[in-house]
């Protein structure tokens, strides 16, 4: 109710009393008149006496105590991950129980969003769905195929130089490798390969790229000589490689926003920052694609590996 509502009910509550006022003995006759109780015409008429023509506003039907109410310092948590990482419900749900061993149900979660006004995002960080829905699909065996990508940073402000981040990611169990670098060529798409193929802890049996320069000749022979099959995708069709560009985006959502403000001096600092994030996103950050685990353990459970 708005607070023009609040003040025309009031109004009509004070004429209630005030017709009644005079004679006494009219109170059951304007209660008829009004379509009121005469135990509502009291109630009123008793906090009319005690809080003046506050009194007549409608009071909240709302119980004192609720013990199955959500505790304040969930309801802090829920709104925290909402405002500052723009979780959905599902997300907000798992976080909780993985981190905080809080068990809440979604539609509890989305009942206190809407509540606090943030069950809608606004308009920039709201998913834009696409006219085609496309099929989600998964490799069976860990390495079977890695995705790679280059991905343009924006400078920092004050400051001129710009950086690449360098992504492999495994269709299987979405185990990453990252790497910063201050130049997009092949010659640091090759260092890069040799990176992701020194960390990722089985073998490698494809790796799949979009049709980027730094994927050129020199890239793709230096491939196939570790017998390892190189795959281009369609040109002009990036959602086949939608688990590296989707990783992108959280790249961005929870990682970048959170760098504002820190100094980065070079690459090899830049690298420190990329290191720390893709042990968190490896071993500790669930995944909705992966039922809320963490790619280490999915991959110990394609492995047949005991948590």
């Amino acid at each position: 109710m708005t607070e023009h509502e609040q003040q025309r009910l009031m109004n009509w509550r004070q004429k209630i009393l005030l017709e009644a006022e005079g004679n006494p003995r009219s109170v059951s006759r304007v209660c008829r008149r009004y379509g009121i109780s005469r135990q509502t015409f009291y109630k009123w008429k008793k906090r009319y006496q005690t809080q003046g023509e506050s009194g007549l506003r409608d009071q909240s039907h709302a119980p004192r105590h609720c013990p199955s109410a959500t505790a304040p310092e969930i309801v802090e948590k829920i709104l925290y991950l909402r405002q500052h990482y723009g979780f959905g419900p599902w997300r907000i749900r798992m976080y909780l129980e993985r981190y905080h061993d809080i068990i809440i149900a979604d539609h509890t979660v989305y009942r206190i969003l809407r509540r606090h006004g943030l069950n809608r995002l606004p308009q920039n960080q709201r998913f834009k769905t696409q006219n085609q829905k496309w099929r989600r699909y998964e490799k069976p065996k860990p390495g079977h195929r890695i995705q790679i990508d280059a991905k343009f940073l924006q400078p920092i402000k004050g400051k001129r130089k710009s950086y690449w981040q360098f992504t492999a990611i495994d269709d299987c169990t979405r185990l990453r490798v990252l790497k910063i670098y201050e130049r997009n060529n092949q010659k640091n798409a090759i260092d890069f390969v040799d990176t992701v193929l020194s960390r990722l802890p089985f073998e490698v049996a494809a790796i799949q790229t979009d049709n980027g320069a730094e994927f050129s000749a020199q890239f793709r022979w230096h491939v196939q000589d570790k017998g390892i099959r190189h795959i281009y995708i369609k040109p002009r069709t990036p959602r086949l490689n939608g688990k590296v560009e989707r990783s992108h985006r959280i790249d961005e959502e929870e990682f970048y926003q959170l760098l504002e403000g820190v100094v980065i001096e070079d690459v090899s600092g830049f690298n420190h920052k990329v290191q720390e994030w893709e042990n968190y996103y490896n071993y500790h950050r669930p995944h909705g694609a992966l039922d809320g685990q963490s790619p280490y353990e999915r991959l110990r459970e394609k492995a047949g590996i005991d948590q």
